[in-house]
């Protein structure tokens, strides 16, 4: 356990951090870049509002949590001045894209830039006392609240009289926001937020007969299986809604959830393990039917991260072996792809038999968040256990 921490901890510091900070602050205008080649050069110098957010929350988490660095600080400053200056409209909501100097490229079609945004503004609150950041963070959680229902808004293609379905992803990052909130400025009414999120998950989108966690589900939570949404899984999305989930229940004292969750995590790994080449598949049809997304047999870096997360967690909460087991299996497969070790950070993108299909570091999607989050949470989980099996063995 002491070799997998220190792996996990000097990979965060000696590795990925420095990357970031190397690379990635616009020091003439703000914020970051995170559309960079895999030498950390800069592809695209646009500014996409969920890593922007995302960079600044790892930045604020690290120092609230691990170690009071001003140069972090300092880092997660600069993303938020630019964002408060520039990333929102007049109703504030936040946009998709803007442009390096700040201006509006793409509008505020959903409400996933505003979930990263509560955590980027509320941790950084928390960080420096930053009373209009706070401000920020509850009006757009707020804002949030009142838009989940229909996130995408005046910008939502579809006809929802003839078929409306939900999306996992709005519960269970609803449950994450909520838990980050608690964690900085407690309210009794995020208690209940994540309570009907846990609910919703495990009752309406896990599907425990066929042992899979639905993408998509009908508005009043059944399942659709004559078309491709209704029958697409996403491995990853599943099992970290399932770490989500171990987490607030454990804040909970809620010991059925966890246990409940756990078995979740495995049937995640079960159904969506590559059994030929290793990897976690990014989607999969719950019949194995052929899939509409053609990447569908693609390996990424954040559901391996997401398992690992789950998986360790579940074994330290519960002891359940079987997960150290999954843990480790994912461990070898992640840690033998996705490392750069010529020039620093991940990969991101393999084709199913593990070969390099996109070379950059950071894209749109792809930013400094799923990576240097795992690593921090798996090594104070390894932190922890190894305490544990130190004062077991008084």
């Amino acid at each position: 356990m002491e070799k997998y921490e220190n792996l996990y901890r000097e990979t965060l510091l000696d590795d990925i951090i420095p990357f970031w900070m190397k690379h990635s602050p616009d020091r003439e205008n703000g914020g970051y870049f995170h559309c960079l080649d895999f030498d950390g050069s800069v592809i695209d110098t646009d500014k996409y509002m969920w890593p922007q957010n995302r960079e600044a929350w790892i930045f604020s988490m690290l120092y609230n949590n691990f170690e009071k660095r001003q140069e972090w600080l300092d880092m997660a400053k600069g993303g938020i001045d630019f964002l408060k200056k520039y990333g929102r409209d007049k109703n504030g909501d936040w946009y998709f894209a803007l442009t390096r100097e700040g201006q509006p490229l793409v509008q505020p079609y959903t409400i996933f830039s505003d979930c990263f945004a509560v955590m980027a503004f509320s941790e950084y609150a928390k960080a420096c006392g930053d009373e209009e950041a706070m401000e920020i963070a509850i009006k757009t959680y707020d804002r949030i609240q009142q838009r989940k229902e229909n996130p995408k808004g005046k910008y939502n293609k579809a006809i929802g009289q003839t078929r409306s379905l939900k999306n996992l992803a709005i519960p269970m990052i609803n449950i994450n926001i909520s838990t980050v909130m608690n964690n900085i400025k407690p309210d009794p009414k995020y208690d209940k937020i994540i309570a009907e999120g846990i609910e919703e998950v495990m009752t309406q989108f896990l599907d425990s007969e066929h042992k899979v966690i639905h993408e998509n589900v009908t508005n009043d939570g059944k399942y659709l299986d004559n078309n491709y949404e209704g029958r697409q899984i996403n491995p990853g999305h599943g099992i970290e809604s399932m770490w989500f989930i171990m987490q607030a229940a454990k804040t909970r004292g809620d010991e059925q959830t966890i246990k409940k969750a756990c078995q979740a995590a495995k049937w995640c790994m079960e159904f969506g393990w590559d059994k030929e080449y290793g990897g976690i598949y990014y989607f999969m049809d719950k019949y194995s039917k052929p899939h509409i997304e053609l990447q569908w047999d693609m390996k990424l870096w954040w559901p391996h991260l997401e398992a690992l997360i789950a998986l360790l967690l579940g074994y330290k909460l519960t002891g359940d072996k079987e997960l150290y087991k999954w843990f480790e299996k994912v461990h070898d497969y992640t840690w033998a792809h996705f490392p750069d070790k010529k020039h620093g950070e991940w990969y991101g993108y393999f084709n199913r038999s593990g070969e390099v299909n996109n070379r950059c570091k950071g894209n749109r999607w792809k930013g400094c968040f799923h990576l240097p989050r795992a690593l921090y949470i798996i090594t104070e989980i390894f932190k922890d256990l190894k305490e544990e099996n130190k004062n077991n063995a008084i």
